[in-house]
């Protein structure tokens, strides 16, 4: 019988991408065939009827393959999804990382096995960062440094889908930087659930500034490190001095912020206030003043009223946000937020465009003001690449992928920077 290579799709975040990367390598080591691997998003509802939607299709399109189902959704609601006739097979989040678990993805074992194979990943203590060595685009690699959460966002459910936060020792992420570096990556992001808490489980509980230092001062040759988000009420002396100090790290930081409302901000057990935000924002300037930030917001988390919304559409002035990220609130069950009080779904919807727009118009103001200045670019493809503050730049004359180029920006096109 024909034998085919596993098909895995991947719905989410980033570091959900970088898992399924470890578990192609895993497959790929055990010999793993005719196997379909859904890796799963649960950070909404709306996710989560999109990772069942997609089992469905799969599952049409590759009738005689095993269908196995991981990730953040399988991990917190097994039972519903080892229930599709469309799976054969549900693992949880530490068990996807574990090379035994595909040692044992036999066609024959999968069928005879235990159906759900998915532990308490509270329990967990480690992360899987040493499986891989990065993945992205030939110019840029991703690089997990920390796994999990230890804060309880009413709104949020991805603890318990990732666990604890756990850290990737220092001396392994930076080795694993060291080899990317030598294959030629002119830069690497460090990505995880919750960057700023990297360090708290390690022995002398060093923290994320003393990583980035470590990693600038040991891996002379990288040209470029970015940080993926953080939480900016946790950035310590040491980042703030490497966003001040250090030019290899690239002045472009997401920031958590959610809300710029206080009392939303209390509601959804965030660790800062609107104050706090501001403040931040305004000292990573006076550091690095051709600093851009992008944050997260939530439009019509439940009890905001008008007024409360006002002060979140405000926070993008307030704050000098630039890219943003718009999510309307949408009640995840299992979360306390989803038991408060509901806003009226056209009044988020309304409140989502208007905080797209106030970000539509901080995106052309930064891109207007570019033209004419010097950028170093960091290629994605032939004609397209970014700035150090992550604005695309297209290009009339094509450019070797990966390098970084050095240019004057001498137009626009849209949202995108160009060069004739």
């Amino acid at each position: 019988m024909d034998r085919h290579a596993p098909v895995f799709t991947t719905l989410g975040c980033r570091l959900n991408a970088y898992e399924t990367e470890a578990m192609k390598t895993l497959a790929a080591a055990h010999g793993v065939e005719d196997a379909v691997i859904v890796n799963t998003c649960a950070v909404t509802a709306e996710a989560v009827r999109k990772a069942r939607q997609d089992i469905r299709r799969l599952r049409r399109e590759n009738p005689a393959a095993k269908l196995i189902v991981t990730g953040c959704a399988a991990q917190i609601e097994p039972a519903r999804f080892a229930k599709m006739d469309e799976v054969d097979l549900v693992i949880g989040n530490a068990e996807k990382m574990r090379p035994e678990t595909w040692a044992r993805l036999t066609p024959d074992l999968i069928g005879a096995t235990e159906p759900v194979q998915v532990d308490d990943i509270m329990s967990v203590s480690e992360t899987a960062g040493h499986l891989i060595d990065g993945f992205g685009i030939r110019a840029r690699a991703y690089v997990q440094i920390q796994n999990g959460c230890d804060h309880r966002c009413t709104f949020c459910i991805i603890p318990y889908g990732r666990g604890n936060s756990r850290s990737v020792p220092a001396g392994v992420v930076v080795d694993q930087i060291g080899r990317l570096a030598e294959r030629g990556y002119n830069e690497v992001v460090l990505t995880g659930v919750d960057l700023t808490s990297w360090g708290g489980d390690l022995p002398g509980r060093p923290r994320l500034g003393d990583l980035v230092m470590r990693i600038l001062r040991l891996v002379p040759d990288l040209p470029r490190l970015r940080i993926s988000s953080i939480d900016s009420i946790e950035a310590d002396e040491n980042l703030l001095r490497a966003i001040a100090e250090e030019p290899r790290l690239m002045p472009h930081l997401h920031l958590s912020l959610q809300s710029g409302d206080d009392m939303i901000l209390k509601r959804m057990k965030r660790r800062h206030l609107r104050d706090d935000a501001i403040a931040f924002c305004e000292k990573a300037r006076r550091l690095r003043p051709d600093i851009t930030f992008g944050a997260d917001i939530i439009a019509g988390f439940p009890t905001e009223t008008e007024a409360m919304f006002e002060n979140s559409l405000r926070l993008v002035r307030d704050c000098g946000l630039t890219w943003l990220h718009v999510f309307p609130y949408s009640p995840r069950p299992g979360t306390p937020a989803a038991r408060m009080p509901q806003v009226d779904g056209r009044a988020i919807k309304d409140r989502a465009a208007r905080l797209r727009a106030a970000g539509k118009t901080a995106v052309d103001r930064h891109v207007q003001a570019q033209i004419g200045q010097n950028h170093r670019i960091l290629m994605e493809s032939p004609a397209m690449g970014r700035t150090e503050q992550f604005a695309e730049v297209v290009f009339a004359t094509p450019q070797p992928v990966g390098r970084i180029v050095e240019t004057r920006i001498t137009g626009r096109d849209g949202a995108c920077l160009s060069v004739s």
